[in-house]
């Protein structure tokens, strides 16, 4: 990739999104999850609804943009995130976005399955290899006793971030884009807020983990790292972009040790490689082939 601007801001889009996991644990063990979130995004959402309307950009989007940004809401704002933070009160910040990570292979899979997409033989093989690391990963950790109704809950997260995934396109054309960026967290923060005020009382133990938490989380990789994804997505295309999330496995699980003390097993770092080639298999496979230099006549 040619383009050093596009490889510094994937990059960073990976470390933000990747790092979300970890602070979201400081936040489920000091505070209700769904509320929490709920009040997250409306910091977020407010905030970048201003700061797009100080840069001149307009709520009036078109109705591609207005579909996408409420399908993203809802999908992963609401329901991704949503269940993630509820099943990080019982599962490892590490295994919850190893799950995750695993997003652009079930793209790739609903594309190839279900839209008729063509798969070349590489594609192929990056979603058998991504599966079989997944398997590897989900055999050795329910083994050894991980909590059931969490594992549900980042499964169900990944695969209504899947589909927020294939609604990108729309909400990244038209521009606009730190608007639709703002928009989109306001719906997911007035629907986690009527799922909160539905299932979660109101107890909160103030401490300055938490406090850190909720900023970072807020201001990083809730509205940093999205921003930085609608920009990369716009400047290289989602199927480039996409390529980014094969390091998630690999961040996700190194930050959660660095910062969680969380442990690995060999079967975890196996199915973490497993899991990284076969994303950027699949990704390569989508990438068009370069064409042939023209020859000019002599």
């Amino acid at each position: 990739m040619k383009d050093w601007r596009s490889l510094a801001l994937g990059l960073a889009f990976a470390v933000m999104w990747s790092s979300a996991f970890t602070s979201a644990k400081f936040i489920v063990a000091d505070a209700p999850p769904l509320t929490a979130l709920a009040l997250r995004f409306a910091v977020s959402g407010l905030l970048g609804v201003a700061i797009a309307r100080s840069m001149g950009q307009s709520w009036r989007l078109t109705p591609a943009q207005w579909r996408a940004t409420f399908v993203f809401g809802l999908c992963q704002n609401a329901l991704y995130l949503g269940l993630n933070f509820v099943a990080m009160r019982s599962i490892d910040a590490g295994l919850a976005s190893i799950v995750a990570s695993t997003m652009p292979l079930l793209v790739a899979l609903a594309g190839w399955a279900a839209l008729g997409e063509r798969q070349r033989p590489l594609g192929i093989a990056g979603l058998a290899m991504g599966l079989a690391g997944v398997a590897v990963i989900m055999g050795s950790r329910i083994s050894g006793g991980v909590d059931g109704v969490g594992l549900a809950y980042c499964i169900a997260g990944v695969l209504a971030l899947t589909l927020a995934t294939l609604s990108v396109r729309g909400a990244s054309s038209g521009g606009n884009v730190l608007m639709v960026v703002g928009l989109q967290m306001l719906v997911g923060a007035a629907i986690l807020a009527l799922a909160a005020t539905a299932f979660e009382p109101w107890e909160v133990d103030w401490s300055v983990p938490l406090v850190a938490a909720f900023l970072y989380t807020t201001l990083v990789p809730g509205l940093l790292a999205t921003f930085a994804w609608f920009v990369l997505v716009g400047r290289i295309g989602p199927v480039r972009a996409a390529t980014f999330h094969f390091l998630n496995p690999f961040l996700g699980v190194a930050i959660a040790a660095v910062v969680l003390g969380e442990r690995l097993g060999l079967l975890d770092l196996v199915g973490v490689g497993v899991i990284m080639a076969g994303i950027l298999a699949v990704q390569l496979a989508k990438a068009p082939a370069p064409s042939a230099p023209r020859r000019t006549a002599a």
